[in-house]
């Protein structure tokens, strides 16, 4: 089994912490969307969405997050012997989270100077592997768009506005379950708290923890206990906790500063 995926993606976060808790091997294999890894054209055959993460088992291919997550499920029953479908309670708060999409909530609280660096430096990718594969041209075309819109779309208040109301309901909502449970989904920990993990961990990496979880006492003391789960250390913690976060971010900026410098798209 593989799993194509990267730190800074929340989803990729979701299974990794669905694959940890489980105990699933994998082989991993990084690919950064900042520095435009998913554009090229070997994974873009396989995945034209050029999304994160992308897991392959044998000829099955599964793109969605959710879906890859319920596969993982699935498996580890299969593999137990066991006749335990994940819970509709599960599978509901599966469906909450998905609904709230973190782009252009996370868009907007990165400083314009990096957003822009960023989307600049991707726009030339794409034309660079437009350029490498002609067949895959119009596919290219539509993901030239998508990043042209995703400004336009960050650039609106309107927009921004709900996203923001988006996640407040989600969180207000996390807040009422974890009066009456321990986790998500009741006393144990279920996939539907690997997928509410990491939109805690992304409001943390912007510095936004006063504003959406501290003022939540329920959701604030679930966050605590949870980072202390192996899988948290393993998916986030390595990365993001403390000053590892600047060190992950600074990584990055330096590679695509480099890159730039001599126009490597």
């Amino acid at each position: 089994m593989q799993l194509y995926h990267h730190p800074y993606s929340m989803d990729s976060q979701k299974v990794r912490l669905a694959l940890e808790e489980k105990g699933i091997d994998y082989t991993s294999y990084h690919v950064n969307p900042l520095t435009g890894k998913n554009m090229d054209a070997s994974f873009f055959r396989m995945n034209p969405s050029a999304k994160l993460p992308v897991f392959q088992n044998g000829a099955h291919i599964i793109f969605q997050a959710s879906d890859i997550i319920q596969y993982i499920d699935r498996l580890t029953v299969s593999l137990n012997g066991e006749d335990k479908p994940i819970s509709s309670e599960v599978v509901e708060w599966m469906h909450k989270i998905e609904g709230w999409s973190s782009k252009i909530f996370t868009l907007s609280h990165v400083p314009d100077k990096y957003r822009l660096f960023v989307s600049k430096f991707v726009r030339r990718v794409v034309i660079a592997r437009m350029a490498e594969a002609p067949d895959l041209a119009t596919m290219y075309h539509l993901k030239l768009l998508d990043v042209y819109d995703a400004e336009d779309k960050v650039k609106d208040p309107d927009i921004v506005k709900r996203s923001e109301e988006k996640l407040a309901e989600l969180l207000d909502n996390a807040e009422m379950q974890l009066n009456e449970t321990k986790y998500l989904a009741g006393d144990e920990f279920t996939m539907a708290d690997s997928m509410f993990i990491p939109v805690l961990a992304r409001i943390t990496l912007l510095n936004l923890e006063k504003k959406y979880i501290n003022c939540r006492p329920n959701i604030a003391e679930y966050y605590n206990l949870v980072k202390h789960r192996p899988s948290y250390k393993a998916v986030i913690g390595k990365y993001f906790s403390g000053w590892r976060k600047h060190r992950t971010f600074m990584k990055t900026l330096f590679i695509l500063a480099i890159r730039s410098m001599f126009r490597r798209y």
